[in-house]
């Protein structure tokens, strides 16, 4: 399941196109990092996980609930059929498809080949090919770097973050989707294989060829800022993340505080953050979903550090999955949060196999934090405002606010 990126909810709802296996999606802006190689769409590997503890049913559902899921779901049994049809005219069913999907409204939903759809899941276990950059969608006409990652083909060629691209192989990305983008800038998926980008920086203009590279994602790290605070930064939700989380706890002196470090996290795999809330948390819940008008529930594993201080940073590029986990917490009452409000982030993808063996992640629903807040257009308000210039080095105006909370709880210097 992917909640901004990742597999999680292994339950199979009812009218899931054949050979799709449950894996909700929360995905953030998922599609852009797999694709170029920034958060391995943590936002996901699709393995499905046994219903268990982990997810439950919930009697009941509001208005509001039903509303949401309306909203901007698709019928995924006409974008079946539509593919089908297509294929017997001799037309391209994953067209077909990618045409079905932009014509729904679906803000979130995407068209992937056999091959990108490979590579996306292989993102979401720490690797993939790319040239080591994530993008957003700024505005309607203007598609921006979000991210850059450390060492990679981007980084070396003097790229970063709030960079306009332009074009990618001479082609104006304007007028075109994310998941579009992210094909292109994929390409073959070949390490070696090279791209050319267009890229604006305030009025300097010009074009970088890039080489894909085979790349690795690190996205925990975990840092002692002194003997009392242990900053873990979680990048985002891939394989594995969520145990690092929980042993990163279990290893902090017994009197440390933490600083979970959320900010420009754009999501990943649903259990991983699961995974990563138990740290926190002994048992409990930490979201609740919808999928064709059924409500499910997701619950923490019991036994985590629930004394133990704690301050979550966030900012406007913590995503999904990430969101998911920053509601819980805060929710629960288990963690004050600082920064600025999230990306809100809160619906739910699901994939779907097509008639020619492409995959499409469609909207089929909706999450929300335990206390029922909607995150989906909304996002999470921190208890404390703080600067939200990016996280991760020390000595930000928003990580020293935090430091200066958690001292107030008790950790910290």
């Amino acid at each position: 399941m992917r909640a901004g990126a990742g597999p999680e909810f292994c339950r199979r709802p009812r009218g899931v196109l054949r050979g799709a296996a449950l894996t909700l999606v929360f995905a953030g802006v998922l599609g852009t990092a797999a694709a170029t190689g920034a958060l391995p769409r943590g936002e996901q590997a699709h393995e499905p996980v046994p219903a268990s503890a982990a997810t439950g049913d919930v009697a009941g559902r509001d208005a509001a609930g039903r509303d949401a899921a309306s909203r901007d779901t698709v019928d995924r049994a006409a974008l079946a059929r539509a593919a089908a049809e297509a294929m017997a005219d001799g037309k391209s069913g994953k067209k077909a498809a990618e045409d079905f999907v932009s014509r729904s409204g679906d803000r979130w939903g995407a068209v992937y080949d056999k091959q990108e759809y490979a590579e996306f899941e292989q993102a979401l276990g720490g690797s993939y090919t790319g040239v080591g950059l994530s993008a957003r969608r700024a505005a309607r006409d203007r598609v921006e770097i979000s991210r850059v990652t450390p060492g990679g083909p981007a980084e070396r060629a003097g790229l970063r973050p709030g960079d306009r691209i332009t074009a990618v192989d001479g082609r104006p990305v304007d007028a075109l989707s994310v998941s579009e983008i992210v094909s292109l800038l994929r390409g073959d998926g070949v390490p070696g294989s090279t791209v050319a980008l267009g890229v604006q920086r305030g009025g300097d203009a010009w074009t970088r060829s890039l080489r894909r590279a085979r790349l690795a994602v690190d996205p925990v790290t975990v840092r002692r800022l002194d003997d009392r605070t242990v900053l873990i930064r979680v990048t985002a939700f891939t394989k594995g993340t969520g145990e690092r989380v929980r042993e990163a706890v279990r290893s902090a002196p017994a009197r440390a505080g933490v600083l979970l470090d959320l900010r420009g996290n754009s999501g990943g795999l649903l259990a991983e953050a699961r995974t990563a809330a138990s740290a926190f948390l002994d048992g409990g819940l930490v979201a609740t979903y919808d999928v064709d008008g059924r409500q499910h529930a997701v619950y923490a594993e019991r036994g985590g550090d629930t004394t133990r201080p704690l301050v979550a940073l966030i900012d406007g590029g913590t995503m999904s999955a990430a969101e998911l986990l920053t509601g819980a917490l805060k929710d629960r009452g288990r963690a004050v949060t600082v920064g600025s409000r999230t990306f809100g982030k809160g619906s739910v993808q699901m994939p779907s196999t097509l008639p020619d063996g492409s995959v499409a992640e469609l909207t089929v629903g909706h999450y929300r934090t335990p206390s029922g807040h909607a995150v989906d257009g909304q996002g999470i308000i921190p208890d404390l405002v703080a600067g939200d210039e990016g996280g991760g080095g020390g000595g930000d105006r928003a990580q020293e606010r935090a430091r200066t909370v958690l001292s107030g709880l008790g950790g910290g210097s």
